[in-house]
């Protein structure tokens, strides 16, 4: 095998000439073995065998043709090493593998018409010295084995991962089949430890380290990586594919967040990136797309790509795990119907998507709200954050504000609350639950809450629920102000009617408080609720909020 890929330069057909050499020498080679390994079964007892190293001289139809045979059979083994580990040292320094551009210059110079390794020749000859003057023909053996087992189990395990990897590009003269190349990979590892458990362990550590020290200079070869990148490629596409068909067969209600956002703003303001990778750290996924205002061409296709590099490396930097993207879109409107039908990375539809603004220049908002009706239609859970120049402050509390008019959107803003408090961003923080009600209706609310707390239906303490009275004179505007000034982040809820008729009013009126999450959910959820509500504004909506437009909206959207 070492000897046809080895010498492949020289060969007249290297695509016919390995594959027929290598597999007619192994099918000799095991002939011959087995014929051995007979004749030494019925002609030697099994004590002659274990105490006597030449006891095939002595049952040979002519003694001396054994050691004349372990000497042509050493000088044979040592002629193809001598053949092939030079020129394999030549090729890989001529290829700048090795990281010395001095070494690498010297080892690759050759000598006549052929380019004949003299330089690798004599390094290679000085290793095999150092080797011989150590004198322990058990220990070279060992090293020798270990390093050659390595080498083929590699072999067959590159062989079995294109297999899998299914790279186009992959198409090699002589096909095999995965599960025989899987074998080797296997049958050669199990070798090793049987063979040597401590040579082994060292063979592969060695190995793994000079690949390592080799690949840390060589970036841009990227070797075994852009094969387990196929197989890894090949594994997600299976995985997408399985899941999209379960998920249509599947009547399971589970909720898991699938979120999308849009941003244009992406490096000006880093809140929607932070909110969308802490969602998207273990519970859910999340795709980050930056619009691009303008048609597709030439300069804003570059544009794109140079953007994409940027934002590669605040993935990277900010360890998230988050698919990101960009979108060039004439309008905010088309970009955010493109958005819309993305396909989802994790093989489920997206089912949330997050829209951002700047508290700051509410300009912004315009677009948001003239798109909202569009997703009405895509069945899109819809969240909103408001972002300020407080960013997120000690991420220590998330205070979450319910009210009897958008008491349908609950459920998911403890639930986002609950999963943005898993990031290690927010570790050792809390969630309140400010629940503004009449005054009439306290004690009742209060029960229901306590009670959801004990079914394990709101992941927070009893403790963390403050009840708050909505007919004591102040607006719960106010309300919001004076309770949750000192607030990291503030999810309020809000529906689609609300939105609607006041526009950018429902926004206004929060000043000096931190980053607020406005959510609006599409599903019915179970909270004690017997009567369903038209959220969306697809219908009905409470009269209050449809009566007076014009009055101050309060933190459901509604007037006060």
């Amino acid at each position: 095998m070492t000897a046809g890929v080895g010498l492949s330069g020289d060969l007249r057909d290297s695509r016919t000439a390995i594959p027929l050499g290598t597999m007619s020498a192994t099918l000799v080679g095991l002939v011959i073995y087995i014929a051995i390994a007979y004749k030494l079964a019925i002609s030697a007892s099994p004590e002659s065998l274990a105490t006597e190293q030449l006891v095939m001289a002595k049952i040979a139809l002519w003694g001396p043709i054994i050691p004349i045979g372990l000497a042509c059979a050493t000088i044979s083994s040592a002629l193809g090493s001598s053949l092939v580990a030079p020129r394999t040292l030549q090729a890989l320094a001529g290829d700048r593998i090795i990281p010395s551009p001095g070494i690498s210059a010297w080892l690759a110079a050759g000598v006549g018409d052929k380019q004949e390794p003299r330089n690798a020749t004599m390094v290679v000859f000085a290793i095999a010295l150092l080797f011989v003057l150590l004198g322990d023909v058990n220990f070279v053996a060992q090293v020798i084995s270990m390093f050659f087992m390595v080498t083929y189990g590699a072999i067959c395990l590159i062989s079995f991962l294109e297999h899998f990897a299914a790279d186009p590009s992959y198409r090699p003269s002589f096909r095999s089949k995965w599960y025989i190349s899987l074998f080797g990979a296997v049958a050669c590892l199990w070798l090793m430890f049987e063979m040597s458990l401590p040579y082994a362990v060292i063979s592969i550590l060695v190995m793994t380290a000079l690949y390592l020290w080799i690949g840390y200079h060589n970036p841009e070869r990227r070797g075994l990586a852009a094969i387990f990148q196929g197989a890894i490629f090949q594994i997600s596409r299976q995985l997408q594919v399985f899941l999209q068909k379960s998920g249509q067969q599947s009547n399971d209600e589970r909720w898991r967040p699938a979120v999308v956002c849009i941003s244009a703003n992406s490096f000006e303001r880093l809140d929607a990136f932070n909110l969308l990778r802490w969602i998207a750290h273990r519970f859910g996924f999340g795709t980050y797309i930056h619009y691009l205002p303008g048609y597709l061409s030439r300069e804003t296709v570059a544009s794109s790509r140079e953007i994409m590099q940027r934002l590669v490396r605040l993935t990277d930097v900010s360890r998230s795990n988050i698919y990101i993207d960009t979108l060039i879109s004439p309008s905010y409107t088309t970009a955010v119907a493109q958005v819309a039908q993305l396909p989802g990375i994790s093989g489920k539809e997206n089912n949330l998507i997050l829209f951002e603004f700047s508290r700051q220049n509410e300009e912004e908002l315009a677009d948001i709200i003239d798109n909202y009706r569009m997703l009405l239609a895509t069945g899109f859970d819809v969240c909103i954050l408001g972002s300020t120049s407080r960013d997120y402050g000690y991420r220590r509390e998330i205070h979450i504000w319910i009210t009897p008019e958008d008491y349908d959107n609950a459920s998911l803003m403890i639930l986002l609350a609950y999963i943005i408090m898993g990031h290690p961003d927010w570790e050792g923080g809390q969630i309140k639950l400010m629940a503004a009600f009449p005054e009439a209706e306290i004690d009742e609310q209060k029960e229901n809450l306590h009670l959801m707390i004990k079914e394990g239906r709101l992941p927070i303490s009893a403790r963390n629920i403050e009840l708050l009275a909505t007919d004591s004179g102040s607006p719960r505007k106010e309300l919001i102000r004076r309770q949750s000034r000192d607030a990291d982040l503030i999810i309020l809820g809000f529906i689609g009617e609300a939105l609607h008729h006041q526009k950018e009013k429902l926004f206004a009126g929060y000043d000096e408080l931190g980053n607020i999450l406005w959510v609006n959910t599409k599903k019915e959820i179970l909270m004690n609720r017997d009567e369903p509500s038209d959220r969306n504004g697809n219908g009905t909506a409470p009269a209050d909020a449809a009566e007076d437009a014009d009055a101050e909206p309060d933190a459901a959207g509604t007037p006060a």
